[in-house]
């Protein structure tokens, strides 16, 4: 990121944090934990929150059939974020700061406003967003218990747009929908508009038991040289106490091209600690002792897929298998440090197979 948007970044939250404190005479309390910095006064109506992530990886990737033999030391994400509400109103911005695979940082994540006058039923967002599908694609980076998603939802699902969307939650369903820049970032970009969105619901949800179900849908507009994309997800989980599982199957067609594929992933926590849930997704561990929380995950994948992970090539996305087997230490609810080992093959189009292999470190420290 360079000098200046470090400094248009900064002369924000300190914008951010005047405006706050003038938004009423009264007294406002600070707070510091696991999800930030937060400023917020008695009864909660106005607040201000300050936070980030790191995440730091070693990875070394070897594909024999693609001539693929690297190690890297690199940032896989560094982001600062700044949110906050006055009364029914409220906002988001976050910047990535750096990002893996040679990109300089710099560009904007979350962009958005947010009215929630309605109640939690049904919020109004405006702006650059999360698009809502599938159930791995939701939940945050920071969270997820492999260190990568899988490969059919790199290649099937889709990221941040620009567009407006209403969401809603209880405490057993959640649903969000919306319309949403087609392809992005160009001089028209609504002429062609996106829609997706996901419903979820848990049948059964008791204490550290959950039980969730959930769909998603998407239409997305293509290009001159990209046909238009229409996917299909379906999603189950089940959690009890440190154990949980969780499963998800997509189905595109792209043009008069199907493409599908699905993945199993299984998670243990050692130490005993269950993963929180609420609004349709399950959150990061939390430990409960000194000694951290320690969690293993194994996932296996089937289908077609981006296996760009393990040294692959953008084109050898077809009937592919994938597996993955991890180890996580929660050192702190702010510190966590991930190891994982990924296999994987696919085809390309006349075919052929390839393989590769990944092991992946990372460090990750979130406020």
């Amino acid at each position: 990121m360079t000098l200046h948007r470090i400094n248009v970044l900064t002369g924000m939250i300190a914008c951010s944090i005047a405006w706050h404190a003038q938004a009423a005479d009264t007294i406002f309390n600070l707070t510091a934990d696991g999800g930030g910095i937060k400023v917020s006064n008695a009864d909660k109506t106005i607040n201000f929150q300050v936070g980030g992530r790191l995440q730091y990886d070693f990875d070394a990737t070897r594909s024999d059939d693609n001539g693929v033999d690297t190690q890297d030391f690199d940032v896989r994400r560094a982001r600062l974020d700044v949110k906050g509400n006055a009364g029914d109103w409220g906002y988001k911005i976050q910047f990535n700061v750096a990002e893996s695979d040679g990109s300089q940082g710099g560009s904007a994540e979350d962009l958005y406003v947010q009215y929630s006058g309605f109640g939690k039923a049904s919020v109004l967002t405006i702006g650059k967003q999360q698009e809502a599908f599938g159930l791995e694609r939701v939940e945050s980076d920071n969270d997820t218990a492999s260190l990568e998603r899988s490969a059919v939802t790199e290649l099937l699902t889709p990221v941040r747009s620009a567009g407006v969307s209403v969401s809603g939650s209880g405490a057993r369903w959640s649903y969000s929908g919306g319309i949403y820049e087609g392809q992005g970032d160009g001089r028209d970009d609504f002429a062609r508009l996106a829609f997706t969105g996901r419903a979820t619901w848990s049948p059964y949800l008791a204490g550290t038991t959950v039980f969730h179900l959930g769909a998603s849908y998407m239409n997305r507009p293509g290009s001159a040289a990209l046909a238009d994309l229409v996917v299909y997800g379906l999603e189950g989980a089940y959690s009890q106490g440190p154990f949980h599982v969780q499963a998800e199957y997509l189905s595109g067609e792209r043009g008069e091209q199907d493409l599908d594929g699905g993945y199993l992933e299984a998670g243990w926590t050692l130490t005993g600690e269950a993963r929180p849930y609420a609004g349709g997704a399950f959150g990061r561990v939390a430990p409960a002792g000194r000694v951290g929380a320690w969690e293993v995950v194994a996932r296996y994948e089937a289908g077609d897929g981006n296996y760009t992970d393990v040294g692959l090539t953008p084109v050898q996305i077809y009937d592919g298998r994938q597996y993955t087997a991890g180890l996580n230490w929660y050192a702190t609810r702010n510190a966590r440090f991930g190891l994982s080992y990924m296999h994987g093959e696919a085809k390309d189009i006349t075919g052929h197979r390839f393989e590769g292999s990944e092991v992946r470190t990372r460090f990750q420290y979130v406020f």
